[in-house]
This record gives C-alpha cells, structure tokens and sequence, in this order.
C-alpha cells in the first residue's frame, strides 16, 4: 500500500477501473472475490497501523462491492479482538462477491444490526463502506441520515474506496457525502479524489493497488506536484541579462483596482521575468512603481501606437487583472487579440471575452469557478459538479491552455488533462489568483511552452501558499506568497 506522498501520478475514470479488474479476473490470476479480500486485507492493515490503541470500530456496510469490502474488513478486525459493531440493510439482491463476504463475517461471529444514529454519532472509529463507486442518482433519505450521522461523529473516518456519495469521476455530490479522515482507494486513483468538493471530503487518500495496475488502460488524467519539477529550473548563465530573462508587459487596473495589476506585474518578476512593464492608468503609476520600483510603468488612457509598441516588446503579455468592463478595457483587450504574443487572460479579461468570444491557440486562460460559468452561459453549481467536463467545453469554445482554477486545479490544452492537487485554502483571498496570472506569463517569458508555464506556475503558486501558510491559513495575503515564489524557482 502506498503512502500519500507516493501516489501514482496517473488517474483513471471508475469505469476504467472496472474494467481492469474484469480484465484481471479474465486473464485467471484472481477472482472477483480475492480482489475482495485483498481491499478488505489492506483496509485491515491500515487500521492497524493506525488505531493500534483502539478496539472498538463501528462498520457501515452497503449492499454493492463496497460493502463486501467492509464486511471483509470487519471479519478480520473481529479475528484480531476488535469489537466490531456492522450497521447494515438487507441487501435485496446481493451479489455473489457481497453473499460470500457476510457469510464469512458471520462465521467470524459477527453480527449484523440495523443502521443505528446514536451510536454512529457516539463512535471513536467509523470504516465506511456504505456505497464506494456505486453511487448513481440521488441517495435514499435512509443512507442520506446515516452519512450525516457519521458526519456529525467526532469519530475517525475510514472510507473504504471513495467517501460514499461522492462521485469519483467528478469529485462531487448532489447533497451529501462521508466527510473521511483517510480514503484508502482501491486498484487505481481515481480523477475525481483529487479536485472540487472532493479535497475536502477526502482527507488524506492512499492507495491500495490490487495487482491491477498491468489491466490498466491509458490514464483519463494525470496528477502534478512539485516534485516532478525537481530539475525545472537551470542555472542562469554567468553572462545573462535582464534582456535575455523575458520581457512582459502585464495590461490592467482601472479605476479602483490598482491593486491588482501590481500584483500579477510582480508576479512576473517573482517568477524570474527580466523586465515587466504595467500597462494601466495614470493615476496609478505612484501606487505600482512607489511600492515596487521595478517594475516600468506606461500611463495608458487611449489605446495609441505607443501602447502597441508596449505590446510589440513584450516576449509575453498579461492582461485582465483589474481590466474592469467598460471601453477602456475591451479596446485594450482588442489590441491583444490583434498581437501574435502568448498572452494569459485573467480576470475581468475573460469577462470581457464573453462579450467578444474568440478561439485562439496561444493564450492562456485562467478562469476560477465563477468566470467559467459565465464564459459557458452555466451555473457555477454546473461547472462545479463536473470541472473536468467544463474545461473540456472551455478548450473547445476557446482554445488555447485551460487553467480552471480551485481546490485541485484543473489543466487542460486539448490533449493532456492535470490535476493539480495543491495549495490551501489560504488562497481564498482577494489577489491570489492575480499572482497566478503573473507567475504563468513570468514563465511564459522566459521560454516555457504555455502548457509547461501553467503547470509549473500552478504547483509554485500553490507550494508558496503552503509555506506561507504556516503562521496560518486564515488572514493570508496574496502579496505573502512573493518571498516563497522566488525561494521555489531557486529550489526547482
């Protein structure tokens, strides 16, 4: 079994999953229920190893596979002297794998009893292992009060597979779903686990993989964290200069919103660009160049030739952080589209692109939540409930690079999808994904390709969260994350 820091990278679709296990059990090496027994045996280890003080486990089993797994998982604790308590329904139609698995638990000299609200609020452990990869439709009001029963415990939750409610290809769920301390997933990591509502409801996942892992096809997505960046960075040559480092010119902050155009711009500078120039209006030129003097500054209150010389020298552009709507921002974001610059459009940028609609191949786009619903003409709850089907129409209504921005990142240029399981919820905060758009066009500018750029600006952005977080999550500010960007592009 693997810990969490040694998770495969790849990650697979519930069906694809399936069908390795179908494929394992037809090539002869295993039955279905040996692959029962061994999820149950993994389970069994893991609770071992970390409840070595505890013996009382309460066990919530369903009527699929992911019951048979937990009623496996309670015979064992029950061989070992835990005292086991297994809440359950009488399964209508069990399956075979289910039949052998409560007929083995019984034989233990395990009980089975009703599903009971006061004692799973009471319980110290909880294994659950209500409903796994099989949920389809709306829960039943009976399994919907047990979750919350489970939810309201203080206990410790083990989720055998996936949090029971949650949709493993998505990693949502209409109403409600076990909120687990570990997820102990069976035979492959599946895409959902790792973004949306699901990195909440997850808590930590490890893996058992089964012995399935030569049945498994071509992955649907793949996960990135830093330390696939090891060697990301090279060592400047002892002769560059800052004409050599890239060039952006980072275009927005209207009225009011000064603030944030600073930002990306030392964003860029943060993430090793040579030279950075804001494009915003005058009246902020104090509020950018006092408070960092690096950066060059163009007063812009009409899109003239001199602003398309500010666009012709950049190596790459960014524009939308504090754009605002009005005319001043379309026309300059009208004079972007007509650059040949990778460009990242952040933003009131990709509100502005709702109005204009466009396909191009060299930007970067990077919308949260909100903004992708709005480019898509859906609800937020829509996008939320399958980000990966969303990035999927963001890519085909728009082109380019995706970058579809939350808990567990979503990154998408057509071919590849990432997962980006990183950052925390520090980030949650006015001007973060400001810093985002600037590290991404930083990065850009210094010769990475636009899908290399946002992966790399993804997994710098979210570590610096993680290091700033530590004197503490809540009152984080985006202008924290500048010291441990420029320590990551050292360190990679």
């Amino acid at each position: 079994m693997s810990q969490a820091h040694l998770l495969p990278t790849s990650l697979f679709l519930t069906e694809q999953v399936r069908a390795a296990e179908l494929s394992a059990v037809k090539s002869g090496c295993v039955s279905l229920y040996q692959l029962v027994e061994k999820a149950g045996a993994a389970a069994f280890e893991l609770i071992k190893e970390r409840l070595a003080d505890t013996k009382e486990v309460v066990v919530l089993a369903g009527h699929g596979n992911n019951g048979a797994d937990a009623y496996v998982t309670a015979s064992l604790l029950l061989e070992a002297g835990f005292d086991v308590t297994l809440q359950a329904s009488t399964p209508s139609n069990p399956s075979d794998e289910l039949t052998s698995a409560i007929r083995q638990f019984l034989e233990s000299g395990g009980e089975v009893v009703e599903f009971c609200h006061s004692q799973i609020l009471e319980a110290g452990v909880i294994i659950d292992g209500l409903l796994g990869t099989g949920i389809s439709g709306e829960l039943s009001a009976e399994l919907s009060r047990v979750i919350d029963a489970a939810n309201k415990s203080s206990a410790w939750v083990l989720s055998l597979d996936v949090p029971s409610g949650l949709n493993p290809d998505t990693g949502s769920y209409a109403t409600i779903a076990i909120e687990a301390d570990v997820t102990l997933t069976f035979g492959a990591l599946k895409q959902g686990l790792l973004t949306g509502k699901a990195r909440h409801n997850c808590g930590e996942i490890l893996i058992a993989e089964l012995g399935l892992t030569g049945y498994l096809p071509k992955p649907s997505a793949t996960r990135i964290v830093s330390s696939q960046y090891i060697k990301a960075f090279s060592p400047r040559k002892r002769d560059a200069h800052k004409g050599n480092c890239g060039k952006v010119s980072v275009i927005g902050g209207d009225y009011g919103m000064a603030g944030a155009v600073r930002l990306a711009a030392e964003g860029c500078l943060r993430s090793g660009a040579g030279l950075v120039t804001v494009i915003s209006r005058p009246e902020h030129q104090l509020i950018v160049s006092a408070t960092r003097p690096e950066l060059m500054f163009w007063g812009c209150e009409l899109v003239d030739m001199e602003v398309y010389l500010k666009l012709g020298w950049a190596t790459a552009l960014v524009i939308g952080p504090g754009l605002g709507t009005d005319d001043w921002g379309y026309n300059l974001l009208k004079a972007v589209d007509l650059s040949d610059k990778p460009c990242v459009i952040d933003a009131d940028g990709l509100n502005l692109l709702k109005e204009m609609p466009m396909r191009q191949k060299y930007w970067i786009l990077t919308p949260h939540p909100g903004e992708a619903a709005r480019l898509l003409n859906i609800s937020i709850e829509e996008v939320e409930q399958d980000r990966f089907k969303a990035i999927r129409l963001l890519h085909q209504e728009y082109g380019g690079v995706i970058v579809l921005k939350g808990a567990g990142t979503l990154i998408f240029d057509g071919n590849q999808c990432v997962v980006a399981p990183v950052g925390n919820p520090g980030l949650a905060s006015g001007g973060c994904g400001d810093v985002l758009a600037g590290v991404i066009g930083g990065l850009v500018a210094q010769g990475y390709s636009s899908m290399e750029a946002a992966c790399l600006a993804v997994v710098i952005h979210g570590d610096a969260a993680d290091l700033a977080a530590r004197a503490g999550e809540r009152g984080m500010l985006a202008s924290d994350l500048m010291p441990y960007i420029r320590q990551l592009v050292n360190e990679i």
